[in-house]
């Protein structure tokens, strides 16, 4: 019983250990490369998508997101399966815990306003941005400084695109170039910034 109990304290202790680190699994280049996807994805909207056609651009949309997530995860579970650290496992358990929440509530909200909204789906490019906000925000602890700010970056560009948006038929195609393009441009020199340039990594 003793035994349990300190190996759950060892436990606990290590993994208070590692949300006081900062979690380097996300790097600049594959963040960058979804930015890239973003804008590369409008640009397929704007110019060779039929206009008005929400299934043709939520699958745009879904095979982008699904590109992005694919190689930064990617990424991460080459690294933490070179790293000979169990501490650096024990962070990228916690910081997609962190971060998860918001992709499975965006996932849920889109099926939602899909079948049962139809008329307001003009605000999904808005409130993903919003969701994905909320994702950094949570997991703003254990990422290098400056994280706050592209969170906020989403969050204000999310609600503008509420704003200017609101009620046209369909999904302006440079929301996703605005809030998300942008966004992981900007997420991607803060990652480079205060990691890779700073420490060589």
């Amino acid at each position: 019983m003793e035994l349990n109990e300190a190996l759950s304290q060892i436990s606990e202790i290590r993994r208070q250990m590692a949300r006081g680190e900062i979690f380097r699994g996300y790097r600049s280049a594959t963040t960058a490369f979804s930015g890239c996807v973003a804008v590369a994805a409008c640009v397929i909207q704007k110019f060779w998508l039929p206009r008005g056609n929400i299934d043709a651009y939520l699958m745009l949309w879904l095979i982008a997101a699904g590109v992005s997530l694919a190689v930064v995860a990617t990424e991460m579970i080459v690294r933490c399966y070179k790293s000979d650290s169990s501490l650096q496992r024990e962070m990228t358990q916690i910081a997609v815990e962190q971060f998860v929440p918001c992709l499975v509530a965006g996932g849920l909200l889109t099926y939602v306003m899909l079948h049962f909204a139809w008329g307001s789906f003009w605000m999904m490019p808005g409130l993903w941005a919003v969701l994905f906000a909320m994702g950094i925000f949570a997991s703003r602890r254990v990422l290098p400084r400056g994280t706050t700010l592209v969170a906020a970056w989403y969050l204000l560009s999310g609600l503008i695109c509420i704003v200017i948006a609101s009620g046209q038929q369909g999904i302006w195609p440079w929301e996703m170039a605005l809030c998300f393009g942008v966004g992981q441009f900007f997420a991607a020199f803060v990652l480079y910034w205060n990691l890779e340039r700073r420490h060589g990594e």
